[in-house]
C-alpha cells in the first residue's frame, strides 16, 4: 500500500503545536524531565505525537476533503477531548487525585465529573486542536486547502490514533461504568454527525471590516481560559454557586466570545484577526505560566519559545497584509472565511 505524507513542514510544526501547546505550555508535562528523565519525555511525547498530532490530522484533512468550517472543527475536536479524556486516560470518570481535585466531587453525578468533562472537551477542542490547525495555517498559508495525506498515510494516521486510545483506554484505571461508556459514546457520535451535516460557512465571519480592534480581538481569545479559570476558582473556593451554575456561567462566557467574533471581526484583513485572536488565546496560557506554573523548572523558558514563535508568526502575517485591506469595499469570498 503506498503511503504519501506532504508537505512535511508543516506537519512538523503541527507537531510542535501539538502536543507543545496542551502539554508543554501548560505544565502538564514538564520540560524539566528532558533533564531528569530524558528517556520518559521523549517515550511521552512520541506518545503524545501519537494521539494529539494524529487526532489534528484526521480532523484537519476531514474538513478539507469535504470542505467543512470552523464549526465541524470545533466540534470533531470536542469529539477528541472526548475521546481522550473520556475513553483514553478516564479522567471524566476519575474518583479523586490528580488533575481533577476537587472537580471530581463538585460537578459529580452518577459516576461523571460532568463539569470537568466540558471543560476539558471544550479546551482540547480549542488549545488542542483548532488553535494549532490555525497556527499552522497563518505561518503555511499556501497549502492550506491542499490534501496533506492520501489514502494509506490517511488510514495509518487513523490507526495510530484508535491504538493509543483503546490501548491506553485497556489498561487505564477508573474506567467508566457501562452506562457513562453509552452515554459519552453516544454524545461523541452525536457530535461527529453534527460536523457532518454543518454547512462550512456556520461560523463563518460576517463580511466588511473588522469592529474590533487588535486588542479587542486578542481580549475576546483571552475568555476560554478566563471562563476555565473561573470554574477552577469556584471549585476551589466551594463558593455558594451549583456546579451547574458554574456550567452555565462557563458556557455563557464561551458563547459571548463566540457572538462577539461572528458580529464583530469581519472578512476584511481576517488572516491579521485570527492571528489577533490566536495570540490572545495563547497569551492566558502565557500568563497562566508566570502566576500559577512558575514553580515548573522550564515552564517560563516554553512561554518564552512560544512567545517568540508568536512573534516570529506576526512578522509574516503583516508581510502578507495588504496595504490597501482598511480602505477595501469588496470583502473576499466566503470561503476565504472558512476552513480551507
Amino acid at each position: 500500500m503506498r503511503i504519501r505524507i506532504r508537505p512535511r513542514l508543516p506537519i512538523l510544526a503541527l507537531m510542535v503545536f501539538t502536543p507543545g501547546i496542551p502539554e508543554l505550555l501548560t505544565g502538564s508535562t514538564p520540560i524539566s524531565n528532558l533533564v531528569f528523565d530524558p528517556a520518559g519525555l521523549l517515550v511521552g511525547l512520541a506518545l503524545d505525537i501519537g494521539l494529539y498530532t494524529t487526532g489534528a490530522l484526521l480532523i484537519r484533512e476531514f474538513a478539507v476533503i469535504y470542505r467543512k468550517g470552523w464549526a465541524s472543527i470545533l466540534l470533531l475536536g470536542a469529539a477528541y477531548g472526548i475521546a481522550e479524556e473520556g475513553f483514553e486516560v478516564h479522567t471524566f470518570f476519575q474518583p479523586g487525585g490528580a488533575p481533577v481535585g476537587v472537580l471530581a466531587v463538585y460537578g459529580h453525578a452518577y459516576g461523571v465529573n460532568w463539569l470537568w468533562a466540558l471543560g476539558l472537551a471544550t479546551f482540547h477542542a480549542v488549545y488542542s486542536i483548532a488553535l494549532p490547525l490555525l497556527l499552522v495555517r497563518l505561518w503555511f498559508p499556501e497549502v492550506r486547502s491542499a490534501r496533506w495525506l492520501d489514502r494509506g498515510a490517511l488510514g495509518l494516521v487513523g490507526a495510530i490514533f484508535a491504538a493509543n486510545v483503546v490501548g491506553f483506554g485497556l489498561v487505564v484505571a477508573h474506567g467508566p461504568s457501562p452506562a457513562a461508556l453509552a452515554a459519552f459514546v453516544a454524545i461523541a457520535a452525536a457530535l461527529v454527525a453534527l460536523a457532518v451535516a454543518s454547512p462550512p460557512d456556520l461560523l463563518s465571519v460576517r463580511p466588511g471590516r473588522s469592529r474590533l480592534g487588535p486588542l479587542g480581538v486578542a481580549w475576546t481569545g483571552t475568555l476560554l481560559w478566563d471562563a476555565w479559570v473561573f470554574v477552577l476558582v469556584a471549585s476551589g473556593a466551594h463558593l455558594a454557586l451549583s456546579a451547574w451554575v458554574v456550567a452555565g456561567i462557563f458556557v455563557a462566557v464561551n458563547l459571548i466570545a463566540l457572538t462577539l467574533l461572528l458580529t464583530r471581526v469581519g472578512t476584511v484583513d481576517l488572516e491579521w484577526s485570527q492571528y489577533c485572536f490566536a495570540t490572545g488565546l495563547l497569551a492566558m496560557l502565557f500568563v497562566w505560566d508566570g502566576v500559577v506554573e512558575f514553580s515548573v523548572p522550564g515552564i517560563l523558558g516554553v512561554a518564552a519559545v512560544f512567545a517568540y514563535l508568536q512573534w516570529r508568526l506576526g512578522r509574516r502575517v503583516v508581510g502578507r497584509r495588504d496595504p490597501g485591506a482598511s480602505g477595501r469595499t469588496t470583502p473576499p469570498t466566503v470561503s476565504s472565511a472558512g476552513a480551507r
